[in-house]
């Protein structure tokens, strides 16, 4: 019966950190909190997304914000990158990040277990479980899946299966797939930080229009507004 009860709360918890914030009613209150937030474009990931060595404006995230905003799309864009994260510990906080009306996710994850040599079947089953957890959280979010590739130093079988990785759980959970995030970027010493692995600001800009030549269909098959 006690394991029962736990269990019974372990759902209840479950759903109530994925519930959706009801957005305030515009002119109810007279006050800031009154206007409604815009729909969300939740930018999940690692350093690669926290602009790791940079301002915050110089990131892919912020430039991606910009690019939104000048363009008139209603939505706001919302960075939520962790460095060094985990595919494991970005599903162990997910549910803190499922907040207001979410309505595209970028999810750039996986990195850092390649570079760790983490089990490819556990990296697999973790994105899958985040992508789940999106979609049974808010059925209609469109999620764009970053894909990601380690170095040759992990061995030409974990290299392949690695990258294969992406593109296979794109197919399978119906998301849209950026084929390599770091797409020009990646072994590139002019568009990268010293250490060879996070982009510079030249970099950060390159992946952005690598970003938005996939969130940009996306964003207009609501036509400019929010997606049903």
């Amino acid at each position: 019966m006690k394991a029962g009860r736990l269990l019974a709360g372990g759902m209840i918890l479950l759903l109530a950190s994925c519930r959706p914030e009801p957005a305030p009613k515009p002119g109810s209150a007279g006050t800031n909190d009154s206007i409604p937030e815009k729909p969300k474009i939740l930018c999940l990931g690692t350093s690669l997304t926290a602009a790791f060595g940079l301002k915050p404006e110089e990131g892919w995230v912020a430039l991606i914000r910009k690019k939104t905003d000048s363009l008139g799309y209603p939505f706001g864009v919302v960075m939520a990158g962790v460095s060094g994260e985990t595919t494991s510990g970005l599903r162990s906080r997910l549910g803190w990040m499922l907040q207001g009306d979410i309505r595209v996710v970028i999810l750039e994850s996986g990195a850092n277990d390649g570079l760790r040599g983490t089990e490819l079947s556990l990296t697999r089953k973790n994105l899958a479980a985040i992508a789940d957890t999106l979609r049974s959280c808010y059925p209609e979010v469109k999620i764009i899946l970053a894909g990601m590739a380690v170095p040759p130093n992990m061995g030409p079988a974990y290299t392949k299966e690695f990258a294969a990785i992406f593109p296979r759980l794109a197919s399978e959970k119906n998301l849209t797939l950026i084929p390599f995030l770091l797409e020009g970027v990646g072994g590139n010493p002019a568009l990268n930080l010293p250490d060879g692995i996070h982009p510079n600001p030249e970099g950060q800009k390159r992946v952005a229009e690598t970003v938005w030549k996939a969130l940009k269909p996306v964003l207009d098959s609501g036509n400019g507004t929010p997606l049903k």
